[in-house]
């Protein structure tokens, strides 16, 4: 499911866990063999996190905050089978040119159904949220949760957002104009849901359904690249999915693959009004190792839409989690393809790497037209801020337009 997660580039809260994370790697090695604590002894006197004690190593020693926060890093990612669910927390300023200056926290979870289980594939959960000094405001929800058994899971998506962003019209010409560029304040509800049963091994089918209320204020520009539609559209959906699935985790798989594909309808009934219309979307992953410590992986994801869909909920390609790079929304029509392989890399402890490329585009019933390719690339790094949960730093670009995502969990 693509998501609204984590809009802004969080450089100085990654920079933040990059060097935290990184002075707590370097305290853990340069400790004797089991000791975790930093002692230095000096002519019968302990040295302890800057305070001095007269010997006693018995009584009880204090830690100050970036110890502690030292620690909690150090451990946010080993397996805590004493807990019903895992909670940990990352948070920090952040900037961009959008946003400004902001405050962003994440907490992620990962939890068994039957705890006790081990064998029991883990649920996860993600919660969210930003504020910055350019009235940016969001909170979101998203996870998946697994049987123990493995025969039903349900994913789930819900966001709120107020969001200064812009706006360059429908259709592949309109978007591609930078004189288009419109700016204006997007308020925003999207909740999406499926629940699926599995059929068979592997093959898991299910209902689908998507809630989508979008309103457009404060346009500073050409109200026309509108063309005529309603500022403000609520979209209810309704359909089934279905997935072969044989990943061995849903946050950052190694190997197997992923087939999706959900059909859902937007009927009047609904209280679609005059934007009535259907909605295929399809996913094809693949996963593998390469060599030690590395993965491919590989996606081809295609979204259409029939009939008569409102301009929120056209198909797009850029931000967060296709075409990085490329600003989210910016090329959007009623159809849209896109194809990526990365190669992902981990390098030291819980630090890696990515790089990537692909193409995608943006069209109507025409289909696709060999000049209205977009192509694009990226390299990222990557640190487990819980096991099979990366925090990631991305630098995509593509024609004409470059990007910075900072978010959590792999792209796909």
């Amino acid at each position: 499911m693509n998501k609204r997660l984590h809009i802004s580039i969080r450089l100085a809260l990654l920079a933040v866990t990059m060097s935290v994370s990184g002075v707590a790697a370097f305290g853990e090695s340069s400790t004797e063999p089991g000791r975790k604590d930093n002692l230095t002894k000096t002519e019968n006197k302990v040295i302890l996190d800057g305070a001095t004690t007269s010997g006693d190593e018995s009584r009880p020693r204090k830690k100050n905050f970036i110890n502690a926060i030292l620690e909690y890093l150090d451990d946010s990612n080993k397996e805590k089978s004493h807990k019903k669910i895992d909670f940990s927390f990352l948070g920090g300023p952040f900037y961009s040119s959008e946003a400004k200056f902001g405050i962003g926290l994440v907490a992620a979870a990962v939890y068994r159904t039957n705890p006790g289980d081990s064998l029991c594939m883990p649920s996860n959960i993600s919660i969210y949220g930003d504020i910055s000094t350019s009235l940016l405001f969001s909170i979101g929800l998203s996870g998946h949760h697994i049987s123990c058994s493995g025969g039903m899971r349900l994913n789930y998506d819900l966001d709120f957002v107020h969001f200064p962003t812009k706006f360059w019209g429908i259709g592949y010409e309109n978007c591609s104009l930078s004189s288009n560029e419109t700016k204006y304040t997007e308020f925003s509800i999207r909740a999406k849901a499926q629940a699926l049963w599995r059929l068979a091994d592997n093959l898991y089918v299910g209902p689908t359904a998507d809630v989508d209320h979008v309103s457009a204020s404060k346009i500073v520009g050409d109200s026309a690249l509108w063309q005529g539609q309603p500022f403000t559209n609520t979209s209810v959906g309704a359909g089934v999915a279905i997935n072969y699935d044989t990943r061995d985790n849903l946050t950052a798989p190694k190997k197997g693959v992923l087939l999706s594909l959900e059909q859902k309808f937007f009927p009047r009934v609904f209280g679609n009004g005059n934007h009535s219309f259907s909605l295929t979307e399809f996913s094809g992953n693949i996963y593998f190792p390469m060599w030690k410590n590395s993965t491919f992986a590989g996606r081809v994801h295609g979204r259409f839409t029939y009939g008569n869909p409102p301009w929120s909920m056209l198909s797009s390609v850029g931000g967060s989690y296709t075409m990085r790079g490329y600003y989210e929304n910016r090329y959007r029509d009623k159809n849209a393809i896109d194809f990526t392989v990365e190669l992902r890399q981990k390098i030291w402890k819980r630090w890696g790497v990515v790089v990537w490329g692909g193409v995608g585009s943006v069209f109507r019933s025409k289909g696709i037209h060999f000049n209205e390719l977009l192509p694009n690339g990226g390299i990222g790094i990557r640190w487990e801020f819980k096991k099979n949960v990366n925090v990631r730093l991305d630098y995509g670009f593509g024609k004409g337009e470059s990007g910075i995502i900072f978010n959590i969990n792999e792209a796909f």
